[in-house]
């Protein structure tokens, strides 16, 4: 019987080692067992097959013993968890902060170098100079500063080319050679994109960043409350999804295990996270004057690209003075460009990528191309990590956890798929039937210049299709 004792022995603690996801580490079966235990273990059953032919009862044992083994992993498996595990994501080195995407403190109300002032001033008089109309003027008088902030630039680069009865399509040195410098250093392109927009353009009275009431948008086009409360509305529901990034990444790195809880977890968190954001989305209704946001203020987040119709089909010219430069086209600032929301899609496996509408992919890669260089190298590392659609859907569950994976998996991305819904409906009352009365060139288009609801539709769907059985 010393068989059965030594497994007595073993078996507990591989099943303690297996449940907790941990079993290569150096507390566990690696350093009691060496990490060739699973091998011995294979080979030991083989040379007592005279004991198993001898013995019917160690046979039954032996064969419970090789049940159990079946979730042992083999030497190459277990070298591969281990250098998997094993590397610790720093969260710090792409830029993601205990506000996620958001920074961890506000941003600056004012830059405390006066070399800056003549910037600063114009960007806080924005409103002011463009109902005037000597926003381009007061530009064109502008030192010419050799650094900068981003989001003070590119307000000002918007108000200038969009500040008239028809566009500019040649940017000025003034504006231009600092603008293209600071993008190089943010890895952003040269245009107003979701971060100057939402990211970093925020003041908070208090310290807790998703609290609407609470928070200001620093720069705006029209000085209204409309456009302060649709700015900050997006603060406010990147800083309510902070709160899941880590146990997603947790998740993520569990499904390599088969830890269930854990990926169980991160699951129902996210799906309670995507319903608060769902109620802060509704919130927009509350302040936001649908004439005055499509008229007055969403003109200006346009971008450069297939705005033809607009008045700019070359796009727009950088000029860096001495009659150099180059034309460029950029998609404009939208949600599309949130990192948050393609995190969402990459731990829930939603891919927009439908063959007949290529469309559809080039966008979403045009908008991760529009975030901040290290969110996008993040949303890189994450879209190399395991799959939590395929555990959860794949097959017929065969236990409780495995039912309790589905049903949270499903559950989140029902949550999901109502975010886009209401987000619809959100840009069906600002946008869409407000822009029926618009300038030519600006009906049912968003500021990326995509047909906006069938867009928004396609995302909602793919999301809603993501829950189906494969």
């Amino acid at each position: 019987m010393r068989w059965r004792n030594i497994f007595e022995i073993q078996l507990p603690i591989r099943s303690y080692v297996y449940k907790n996801g941990f079993w290569w580490s150096t507390e566990t079966v690696c350093s009691f067992f060496g990490i060739m235990f699973a091998s011995m273990v294979r080979e030991s059953l083989a040379s007592m097959a005279w004991i198993i032919n001898y013995n019917k009862q160690l046979l039954c044992e032996a064969m419970a013993t090789i049940e159990v083994l079946r979730y042992i992993p083999s030497d190459r498996q277990l070298l591969a968890a281990s250098s998997r595990t094993m590397t610790v994501i720093n969260l710090d080195e792409f830029r993601v902060t205990r506000a996620a995407f958001l920074p961890e403190v506000c941003p600056l109300t004012v830059l405390p170098d006066p070399y800056y002032e003549p910037w600063e001033y114009t960007a806080s008089r924005l409103p002011q100079l463009l109902e005037c109309g000597s926003l381009r003027s007061t530009v064109e008088a502008l030192p010419v500063l050799c650094t900068e902030p981003y989001v003070v630039l590119a307000y000002m680069a918007h108000a200038y080319i969009w500040g008239g009865d028809e566009p500019k399509e040649v940017l000025p040195p003034q504006i231009c050679g600092p603008f293209l410098r600071v993008c190089a250093q943010v890895e952003i392109p040269p245009v107003l994109t979701c971060a100057a927009a939402n990211l970093w353009n925020f003041s908070c009275s208090g310290n807790d960043f998703s609290r609407l009431d609470d928070l200001q948008a620093l720069i705006s086009f029209a000085g209204t409350e409309t456009e302060s409360w649709f700015l900050t509305g997006g603060v406010a529901i990147e800083a309510t999804g902070a709160k899941v990034v880590q146990p997603l990444q947790k998740a993520l790195q569990a499904v390599e295990t088969r830890d269930y809880m854990v990926i169980i977890r991160g699951l129902e968190a996210l799906k309670l996270c995507i319903d608060d954001m769902t109620a802060l989305l509704m919130r927009m209704y509350e302040r936001c004057d649908p004439m005055t946001f499509c008229h007055r203020i969403r003109p200006f987040y346009a971008g450069s690209k297939n705005m033809a119709t607009a008045g700019l089909p070359r796009g727009v010219f950088y000029d860096v003075g001495d009659g150099k430069g180059e034309w460029k086209k950029f998609q404009g600032g939208s949600n599309g460009q949130s990192s948050l929301i393609q995190f969402f899609d990459l731990v829930l496996g939603i891919e927009h990528n439908d063959p007949a509408k290529p469309k559809r992919e080039i966008f979403h890669m045009e908008a991760r191309d529009c975030m901040p260089g290290p969110h996008r190298r993040f949303l890189q590392h994450v879209s190399k990590t395991g799959s939590i659609r395929e555990l959860a859907l794949s097959g017929v569950p065969a236990s409780d956890e495995q039912r309790r994976l589905k049903a949270a998996y499903l559950a989140a991305t029902d949550a999901l798929s109502n975010f886009r819904t209401k987000h619809i409906q959100i840009v069906t009352r600002l946008i869409t039937l407000p822009s029926k009365k618009a300038p030519k060139g600006l009906k049912g288009v968003g500021t990326a210049r995509t047909a906006i609801l069938p867009f928004l539709k396609q995302a909602r769907d793919t999301t809603a299709a993501a829950g189906q059985c494969q």
